[in-house]
């Protein structure tokens, strides 16, 4: 699931990058594609954060 929306996140980074090159003024703003990008990330950490709160995710352990 989180590789799926790594993937997602660069797809709208590139469309934003697309989207800009192009300056079309028929096409949705790149900001569109820029929130897009900021919401999965939010929702990415969001993800394992409560993988590891819940114990399905451990992280490595701090050196001595």
């Amino acid at each position: 699931m989180i590789i799926g929306l790594l993937m997602l996140m660069v797809y709208n980074l590139f469309k934003a990058l697309f989207t800009m090159n192009k300056n079309d003024p028929d096409q949705p703003p790149m900001t569109k594609f820029i929130g897009r990008r900021v919401i999965t990330s939010v929702v990415i950490i969001l993800l394992l954060l409560v993988g590891i709160f819940t114990g399905l995710i451990t992280p490595n352990p701090r050196p001595y």
